[in-house]
């Protein structure tokens, strides 16, 4: 897959439209739009580093769909441990519990 696939695909998975990461990036809609085209071109790479940060993905994700997942998963990762510290101690030693049986 290309940029374009990579970045709908992105852009479905996160459930992002295309305004909300032009407000993101400070990309103007139109120039994301002619990327999600058919006959679109490819961003420069400046604009490129711009989308994977504002998406939170690595620019090779985007314009090779190298480790497409990894991001997520850290992104997942991350979300958990703050859920995690958020826990009280008697909840987290039950959660704790419940893991440490996964393994």
């Amino acid at each position: 897959m290309g940029f374009r696939e990579n970045l709908k695909d992105e852009l479905t998975y996160q459930d992002i439209t295309v305004k909300e990461l032009s407000d993101r990036t400070g990309i103007s809609k139109h120039t994301i739009d002619h990327y999600l085209t058919k006959n679109g071109s490819q961003p420069q790479a400046e604009l490129a580093v711009k989308i994977a940060q504002a998406l939170n993905v690595s620019v090779e994700s985007l314009v090779l769909g190298k480790d497409f997942e990894t991001p997520k998963k850290k992104r997942n990762i991350q979300e958990l441990n703050k859920k995690l510290e958020s826990l009280s101690d008697r909840d987290y030693d039950f959660v704790n519990r419940i893991v440490s049986k996964l393994n």
